[in-house]
């Protein structure tokens, strides 16, 4: 399945929002940086708590803030939601090609924003230094998309890398003679 396709589906940001959340969404885009934002973007989510557009909004204040326990939640609570409407297990772990392809005749732009979620997730993770929740999550990514269009495979590869390169310096480290770390 190509998960860059768009024609004919439906996207998260094309539901209905309620004209106070939207305005409260718009209220927070202005006041970004102060704690006005925030409160007006958890008000918009009591208005309209499975609005997707909301969630959006909500984890991108918390990423950017670099309050990241909170993004993840957040990723967390997208990820819940959207796979309740598509019928994917609560468990991400135990999602396979054929439910993935029951969520795709089910809503193809929902389960593209399910996978995208799953990644911001990844990211969060990595950014907390839990490297092996993130790698978890990669690699059934990486699995479920074999062309690697979301690029859960490139991250991975990454990570991959920067633990490697970490060891080997680390090693290098405990290596070197006592002396020489002080003589440096």
């Amino acid at each position: 399945m190509d998960l860059l396709d768009f024609t004919d589906c439906k996207l998260y940001f094309e539901d209905p929002l309620p004209a106070e959340a939207e305005d409260l969404i718009a209220q927070a885009a202005r006041e970004y940086g102060e704690p006005s934002a925030e409160l007006a973007l958890l008000r918009a989510h009591l208005l309209a708590p499975e609005n997707l557009t909301v969630l959006v909004g909500l984890y991108r204040y918390y990423f950017y803030q670099h309050r990241l326990e909170d993004a993840l939640q957040v990723a967390e609570r997208a990820m819940s939601l959207s796979g309740r409407h598509l019928g994917l297990p609560t468990d991400w772990q135990r999602i396979d090609e054929n439910q993935l392809g029951s969520a795709a005749a089910n809503s193809f732009g929902l389960l593209r924003f399910y996978l995208l979620a799953l990644k911001a997730a990844s990211v969060v993770l990595l950014r907390l230094g839990r490297i092996g929740e993130s790698r978890a999550r990669l690699i059934k990514l990486a699995a479920l998309d074999s062309r690697d269009q979301l690029g859960a495979g490139k991250l991975l590869e990454v990570v991959d890398e920067f633990q490697v390169t970490e060891a080997s310096t680390a090693e290098t480290s405990d290596s070197t003679p006592n002396h020489l770390i002080c003589a440096a």
